[in-house]
């Protein structure tokens, strides 16, 4: 039986027995004296993995990833979200939607090291501990690497056409030199080579560039329409008919929240980036994460918002639902727009498609070495050739699957339904279980901050409401494809 020190609004006093056949991976329980830098040497599997092998993170590097996760291409389809639910509506969801997940960020950078020595450094991780390992891992495990995995599609999908248009703006003609699966395959070739970095720590240095390179290209999307002025039959009401029957306005409405959703992704990593971090006794990686979390928020934020209302401001409801703010540059400013001013944009966004790609990637790249070590007799870590090939095998995987669905991103609001309780709902749920843990194994322990009725309330309250839209959007999500049909152009991408 090994003994861990409970969440530390408890006496430091209680220990919590936690029974051997409950342990979870990457688990890294310390004496109170030992720094939890110190973890790698205790758990030699934490230091042959990609998302702990080093932690020598600081606070400019953890603000650097936050704002690549935080500000992607997702983001350009929030016009599209406020064409389904008009101005008010528009702004009061996506105030109310930073609010939730800023604070289910908050609940996970504390839940990180909820217990004193032991360090949750994966969601998939914090899950098991929270609700077991069976149902932790059944309830976390597809939402993870369907959302890492997903998202790498996604940048592929993107980062290929980009590529292409930037070279087609290049080379001053709109024939493109080769077929859009090629495009794929160079654009996955190149970001697969990137991806050989060892560790999240590592690619740092990418998540700059994404970082800096999202907030240029989200910027120039929303300030040039503003000031070329809004197209002349933009129309501010819902690109509906008016006899539309009721089921499928609210598809609308849900569609347009699942997609407001989607622009919050990223709280897959929020625990991995907080392990990049070294923390000991005297100075906790939770400080320095949250003050990461709120310098990078702010970012966002000053990105998100007037991307979402300029945007709607200029197009109205002409946004294309594919393609979001890019497409409906292209198509309404493109003409009076310099040719170098396009590449430019272009470039930037296929260098972001770039340098998101590693990060997303990691937490899958950590699970498949997981899964090979555990697989040896001799528990060695991956040679650099196994670790290379099991990264060139994602990369495959998820090229094919970008070929085969290249409509995935009109699928945005089904994607940000399913991704939605590891936003909303999942870090309220998983602080609940580990408090009651707690107050099971130590019943006559002074719990007076985690007794506290508010905290509990409002965590069971947003758990609960975010399953249940997350049931709702996916039900809207369905319905509107049923009704209005998709573009499913398998095998073709255009």
């Amino acid at each position: 039986m090994a003994e861990v020190y409970p969440i530390n609004s408890f006496s430091p006093n209680t220990r919590i027995p936690i029974e051997d056949d409950e342990s979870h991976p990457h688990v890294i329980t310390i004496s109170p004296e030992e720094s939890s830098t110190e973890a790698n040497s205790a758990n030699p599997i934490e230091a042959w993995l990609p998302l702990t092998e080093s932690r020598e993170g600081n606070l400019w590097t953890c603000v650097f990833h936050l704002i690549s996760s935080g500000i992607g291409v997702q983001a350009l389809l929030l016009p599209v979200a406020f064409a389904s639910l008009g101005w008010a509506w528009g702004t009061i969801c996506l105030s109310l939607g930073f609010i939730w997940q800023l604070y289910t960020i908050w609940v996970l950078v504390q839940l990180h090291e909820s217990v004193p020595g032991t360090r949750y450094s994966r969601f998939l991780q914090l899950s098991m501990a929270a609700f077991g390992p069976k149902l932790g891992k059944l309830l976390a495990l597809f939402p993870v690497m369907y959302l890492s995995g997903a998202s790498c599609v996604v940048l592929i999908i993107n980062g290929g056409k980009a590529m292409e248009l930037f070279f087609n703006e290049v080379r001053g003609t709109s024939s493109s030199a080769l077929t859009g699966v090629e495009w794929f395959l160079v654009f996955t070739a190149m970001a697969i080579l990137m991806a050989q970095a060892p560790n999240l720590n590592s690619v740092a240095g990418f998540s700059l560039v994404a970082a800096i390179t999202g907030i240029a290209y989200c910027t120039f999307l929303w300030a040039l329409p503003v000031a070329k002025g809004r197209v002349s039959d933009a129309d501010y009401g819902s690109p509906s008919s008016a006899n539309e029957s009721g089921m499928g306005r609210m598809s609308d409405v849900l569609n347009g929240i699942g997609i407001i959703m989607l622009s919050f992704r990223g709280h897959n990593l929020i625990l991995e980036i907080q392990g990049t971090l070294p923390s000991g006794q005297k100075i906790q990686s939770r400080k320095t994460m949250w003050r990461a979390v709120m310098i990078s928020y702010a970012i966002v934020m000053i990105i998100l918002f007037p991307l979402a209302i300029a945007g709607f401001w200029a197009y109205g409801n002409k946004v294309p639902s594919s393609g979001g703010m890019l497409k409906a540059f292209s198509s309404f400013h493109g003409s009076s727009t310099s040719k170098p001013l396009k590449g430019l944009i272009y470039l930037l966004l296929l260098v972001n498609c770039l340098t998101s790609y590693p990060i997303y990637a990691m937490p899958v790249f950590d699970n498949l070495e997981l899964s090979l070590i555990s697989q040896k007799k001799n528990n060695k870590p991956c040679s650099r050739l196994v670790r290379a090939c099991s990264r060139l095998f994602f990369g495959g995987v998820t090229f094919f699957i970008a070929v085969t669905f290249p409509f995935l991103p009109s699928l945005a609001p089904l994607i940000g339904a399913v991704a939605l309780p590891l936003t909303l709902a999942y870090p309220c749920l998983m602080w609940i279980a580990m408090k009651m843990k707690v107050k099971k194994s130590a019943p006559n322990t002074d719990c007076k901050s985690g007794g506290d009725v508010a905290v509990w309330g409002l965590n069971l309250l947003l758990g609960s409401l975010g399953m249940a839209l997350c049931v709702l959007l996916v039900v809207g999500a369905v319905w509107s494809l049923a009704d209005k049909g998709l573009h499913a152009n398998f095998f073709k991408p255009e």
